[in-house]
């Protein structure tokens, strides 16, 4: 019994660890994409120095659930949650070096002027943020319904991404002076699109521990 809960004990770690690290990809996001707007150097710089926080979770997380399967040798859904944790983890850590990378677009234009107003990139953003939320929620609550929604959502992100590669290579075209920052900026696009794949793998994670199949929600 003492074993038992000393497990499950530890398994709520790794849930809380997966928490936090959810929070820290969601401040990430809305402050890089602040910084774009805003021009906000001091702020990018202190989001791409706060990234380490993030490598610690993760590296906690792969340390709890090592030591797990090392001393209580778990099988069926209780390896399934350590595996699934493992997962998360480098999901959620790869979409914080996304937004780092968004931050350091920031420092890249600073000084310049935008060459027009952000409307769909943060609009991207905002819906990817909400993706990380209900990933994760979906994970904890084992809620597969919510889990699939990460398919709808993924689809409208990269909708939203196709329309601001058309609207900014039209730009480049017309404006071949400016086409440096216009190429930022699709790489900006790139990158929420991106964090919105990683939220969608979540979903996948969260569908695979609670049924132990693992869907293709990236389709």
């Amino acid at each position: 019994m003492i074993r038992r809960k000393e497990f499950d004990q530890n398994l709520e770690e790794l849930r809380n660890l997966l928490r936090a690290m959810g929070d820290h990809v969601q401040e990430a996001l809305k402050g890089a994409i602040d910084t774009l707007q805003t021009s906000n150097i001091a702020k990018a710089e202190a989001i791409i120095k706060r990234d380490i926080d993030l490598n610690q979770m993760e590296e906690q997380i792969m340390e709890i659930g090592s030591r797990l399967i090392v001393t209580q040798q778990p099988v069926a859904k209780d390896l399934r949650r350590i595996i699934v944790a493992f997962k998360i983890s480098s999901d959620l850590e790869r979409m914080g070096d996304l937004s780092i990378d968004i931050a350091k677009v920031t420092l890249r234009i600073e000084g310049q002027e935008l060459i027009k107003p952000l409307v769909d990139i943060p609009r991207m953003a905002e819906l990817a943020g909400i993706m990380v939320e209900e990933s994760l929620q979906s994970y904890l609550d084992e809620n597969t319904d919510l889990a699939y929604k990460m398919a709808q959502d993924d689809d409208e992100i990269d909708h939203l991404y196709s329309q601001i590669i058309r609207d900014l290579y039209a730009f480049m075209t017309a404006n071949p002076d400016n086409v440096q920052q216009a190429m930022l900026l699709t790489l900006v696009g790139r990158y929420i699109e991106r964090i919105a794949d990683h939220a969608t793998n979540i979903g996948e994670s969260a569908v695979y521990l609670a049924t132990g199949q693992r869907p293709d929600l990236n389709n």
